[in-house]
């Protein structure tokens, strides 16, 4: 055995540089690609069309549309839940929302859940989440919590602790979440604004417009700002980036608080330089549930393996979602045949009546049932205050806006829809006899999922203020004149 001690001093210097290269440090093995940083931005209350890469040419998001260039536009995305806190849930477990417990707004996942930051830390990860949580119990989201989400410093501190460990960070903005009081409002002027054509068209819906879009213009800087930071810290080879819009906006059909496509389907980019093609898209169908088995994959992690600590109604105690790695690295263009949501209004501030939504969706047809169309569906989100007062105002000189604003209040049992002809599914096909077995067809999925969840419909919703964070501070922000702040965004919807 050679004794390197006995060992010239350049020689062993030489065979020192040799092993290193052979054996690299932990912190070379950590930024050498083999296990990616993640980032993950969410956004709060933003409809997937409102950015300026999926097609809206008033509103100014050129760091959105830059990170959109540099990745891959992930044109499938869809939420199982239409409100923050079941989203987030869905988001970090890689569970549907009934199954976990999550399934209300203000909510929480059954005990002993575990979620993806359970998972990276215990895989030598250090993991964190800024601003907005919105999840719970604590033990299941093990995350660092940074506060606020316009400063930084905390976010850098965090990114260059440790070079040789690679980390987490989930940044939860607060941006556009209403009331929409931040933000550049000199870029937007009421009165040159298109207004999209599911809202109607007046005064005041053109004002809350402005304000929306200089929100989303809010987050779209802070967007900016991560990249930049990943760029001076040298982390921007080996961080995944994915932005994800969450569900859409509080106007009325504006997205929020319903199973229709503005309410569910996200605008999601990725940006992986060296493993996702820059400027790329797929359309494949895809689900929240699917993000942590995807980040586990491509941290080195077996997600097949993973228990996430929830058994479903069958006693299967994996993920609800599958890994999208092969899709992000181009090997693959397919993920799910069908997609599914649900929404609670059980809980949502305002509601005065039970009226739960469930959906599923394939690449052309959704279903919808309201499992209880005899009742008045009203939460105070959509059904009070403006626009929708304006609305009504209007409407009694304007018979098809009175249909419209009706509509908004009453649904049918089944609503069925063709998206390639009707995109935002004003057409009603489920009466229909030509599209009868699209309706059985798409009706069996929607009833194996909710049997696979432990999802009894109205039974299930009627317990759901169990199922909420009751010991909650309650804080209320009024009108547009009280400024957000993390604890009311927190708490809010």
């Amino acid at each position: 055995m050679t004794d390197w001690r006995q060992l010239p001093l350049s020689i062993f210097l030489t065979v020192l540089a040799a092993g290193s290269f052979l054996f690299p440090s932990a912190s070379v093995r950590a930024q050498d690609g083999g296990r990616p940083n993640f980032l993950l931005i969410i956004a709060d209350d933003l409809t997937w069309t409102d950015l300026g890469f999926t097609g809206n040419k008033d509103v100014h998001t050129p760091n959105i549309d830059q990170l959109a260039k540099e990745g891959m536009y992930l044109r499938g995305m869809y939420d199982p839940a239409t409100t923050c806190s079941p989203t987030r849930h869905a988001l970090y477990t890689g569970l549907y929302c009934v199954r976990a417990g999550a399934y209300p707004n203000h909510t929480r996942a059954f005990d002993g859940t575990k979620s993806v930051f359970t998972h990276l830390k215990e895989a030598g990860y250090r993991v964190a989440l800024q601003n907005k949580t919105h999840v719970g119990p604590p033990e299941s989201f093990p995350y660092e919590h940074i506060e606020g989400a316009d400063d930084l410093t905390e976010t850098k501190a965090f990114v260059t602790r440790q070079a040789d460990q690679p980390w987490m960070l989930a940044y939860a903005s607060n941006d556009p979440h209403g009331p929409w009081t931040r933000g550049p409002k000199e870029l937007y002027d009421p009165a040159k604004l298109t207004v999209p054509p599911y809202l109607h068209d007046n005064e005041t819906t053109r004002q809350l417009l402005a304000d929306y879009y200089a929100e989303v213009s809010m987050l779209d800087t802070q967007v900016g700002n991560l990249m930049k930071l990943l760029e001076d810290t040298g982390q921007k080879d080996n961080t995944l980036v994915m932005f994800v819009s969450e569900q859409g906006s509080s106007f009325p059909y504006g997205g929020k608080w319903s199973v229709y496509d503005n309410g569910i389907r996200v605008a999601t980019v990725v940006r992986w330089p060296g493993r996702v093609e820059p400027g790329s898209h797929n359309d494949a169908l895809m689900q929240y549930v699917d993000v942590p088995p995807t980040f586990l994959e491509a941290a080195g992690i077996d997600p097949v393996k993973i228990d996430t600590g929830c058994p479903d109604a069958n006693g299967y105690r994996g993920f609800d979602g599958k890994s999208f790695l092969s899709i992000l690295e181009g090997k693959s263009d397919h993920l799910r045949d069908y997609v599914f949501s649900q929404h609670t209004t059980v809980g949502i501030n305002g509601y005065k009546e039970p009226y739960p939504m469930r959906a599923v969706r394939d690449t052309r047809y959704k279903l919808i049932r309201n499992l209880a169309p005899e009742n008045t569906y009203h939460i105070g989100g959509i059904h009070e205050g403006e626009p929708i007062t304006s609305w009504q105002a209007d409407a009694k000189s304007d018979p098809e806006l009175a249909k419209h604003v009706d509509w908004l209040f009453h649904r049918t049992g089944d609503e069925l829809y063709d998206l390639e002809t009707d995109p935002l599914e004003t057409k009603n096909l489920a009466t229909d006899p030509e599209f009868a077995d699209i309706k059985t067809r798409l009706g069996k999925e929607l009833d194996a999922w909710m049997a696979q969840q432990g999802d009894e419909g109205m039974a299930t919703e009627l317990i759901a203020e169990s199922r909420q964070n009751r010991g909650r501070q309650e804080k209320k922000v009024k009108g547009g004149k009280k400024k957000k702040q993390k604890e009311a965004a927190n708490s809010g919807n």
